[in-house]
């Protein structure tokens, strides 16, 4: 007879069954089939050079990518000015009588086939042509002044990133040299060899630096943000970016040799004076306007035989016909006015937009000096100088010379110095990146190559 711990042993043996099943499935299976059972993650960036993100924003800016497929489609409209317009084919009855409606009965009664072709005055194709090929190298040239000023967008990004990095790493190690500082405050308080107001100073500057950790962070997060809208990256993405071998900014040229090289090899000059000839071009031809087109044509008529057999001769028809312009004083005057001033408005634009530009150079020029030179002066002057002050006030305090809110002073201005040594170092790249931009491609050689990794 069965019992009731009978038929509770087969649960319990059918599990265990099913587990020693798992398991062995577990084990044996290929680790690729765990990998793609697995959900896919988002891509991590671990290290965001600025070559890689340079090229990333090349490939996949959607802005950039909107003006290249302006360009080409603009490459497509020259051949188009420059053909015929399509020929037209007719077919027609004519003279059918209307009392019988038979093809026989009368002498002019034809199936007519014709071809007509329009034929612009000679001259007008060319120049619809010529003028819609300058305006697609106009385009062309606003698709490299895009690049440029991407490139140059995606550089400033960069180096803000790169700074508000450095900006972050010193103030979270002034944060742990500050919590030494109060634990050593606390303990000299303790035994009776400080001061409760020392350590209540620097718990108030530990506070401090905490608040300024989290607003550099939040900066820091929104030019990530910045960043990631120009290479096209997902927003969950995550990405350092490496420390450059060397930071040294380079001489550059004299301000009028860059604006030179400015005025020679700026895309949009290029591009305004593209649009400047093609403004030239429609004034000429505007004046052929003055010239009738012409329409040529020819027909081929099919007559039936008469009703008592005889063959009646088919016919054979030509025509030219063309347009007057006799209504000139209100149409193609006024067009050739048009015309005219419109080439006029593109010409001052184009001499304003070389004032910009060379306002633009010396500008960046100037910005790039002044931050090259503060950055160097950091570096070999107030630093160091910082350094050793700090240093001095430390060994003062620990013999009790120096009082200890002069310790904390000369500490956080040695870091503050080091924040804006990085800043304007940062300063001055991205006035080069300006500058790269402004001038319409590299002015410093191999900078970028020298102060990368």
């Amino acid at each position: 007879m069965k019992t009731a711990k009978t038929y509770l042993k087969k649960p319990r043996r059918l599990i265990a069954l099913l587990v020693t099943a798992a398991a062995t499935v577990f084990f044996f299976l290929p680790p690729a089939a765990l990998v793609q059972a697995q959900p896919a993650s988002e891509p991590v960036y671990r290290a965001l050079s600025m070559k890689d993100a340079v090229t990333m924003a090349m490939l996949n800016n959607p802005s950039l990518a909107a003006i290249q497929a302006r360009y080409k489609a603009m490459s497509a409209i020259p051949s188009q000015r420059g053909a015929l317009p399509d020929p037209v084919l007719s077919l027609a009855v004519l003279n059918l009588p209307t009392d019988t409606f038979s093809l026989d009965q009368e002498n002019m009664t034809q199936i007519q086939v014709g071809l007509t072709q329009r034929l612009p005055f000679p001259g007008k194709l060319q120049l619809r042509e010529k003028t819609a090929d300058l305006e697609a190298e106009a385009a062309g040239q606003q698709v490299k002044e895009a690049r440029l000023r991407l490139r140059s967008n995606v550089k400033m990004v960069w180096w803000d990133i790169f700074y508000l990095q450095q900006a972050i790493d010193i103030v979270r190690s002034n944060q742990e040299l500050l919590r030494s500082t109060v634990v050593s405050t606390r303990t000299r308080y303790e035994v009776g060899k400080g001061l409760q107001q020392d350590v209540l100073l620097a718990q108030l500057e530990l506070s401090k630096l905490v608040d300024r950790e989290i607003a550099l962070v939040n900066r820091l997060d929104k030019k990530k943000a910045d960043l990631r809208a120009l290479l096209e990256l997902p927003s969950s993405s995550r990405f350092d970016l490496p420390l450059p071998a060397s930071t040294e900014l380079p001489v550059l040229s004299p301000e009028r040799t860059l604006q030179a090289r400015a005025i020679r090899f700026r895309p949009v000059l290029q591009s305004l004076q593209k649009q400047r000839d093609a403004a030239r071009e429609r004034i000429k031809l505007a004046y052929k306007d003055y010239y009738p087109d012409f329409t040529a044509g020819a027909a081929y008529g099919f007559r039936q035989d008469m009703p008592d057999g005889r063959r009646r001769a088919d016919f054979v028809s030509f025509k030219l016909s063309m347009n007057l312009p006799v209504w000139s004083n209100s149409k193609q005057d006024k067009a050739v006015a048009q015309k005219t001033s419109e080439a006029l408005s593109l010409s001052r634009k184009l001499r304003a937009m070389e004032d910009r530009v060379q306002a633009e150079v010396a500008r960046e020029l100037s910005e790039y000096d002044s931050a090259r030179k503060q950055s160097r002066f950091y570096e070999n002057s107030i630093i160091p100088q910082a350094d050793q002050t700090a240093a001095a006030m430390l060994k003062g305090y620990q013999v009790n010379k120096v009082d200890f809110l002069n310790v904390v002073r000369a500490q956080l201005a040695l870091y503050n110095y080091k924040i804006t040594y990085w800043r304007m170092l940062s300063r001055g790249f991205k006035a080069l990146a300006a500058l790269e931009a402004a001038t319409g491609g590299p002015v410093a050689g191999a900078g970028e190559k020298k102060n990368e990794k």
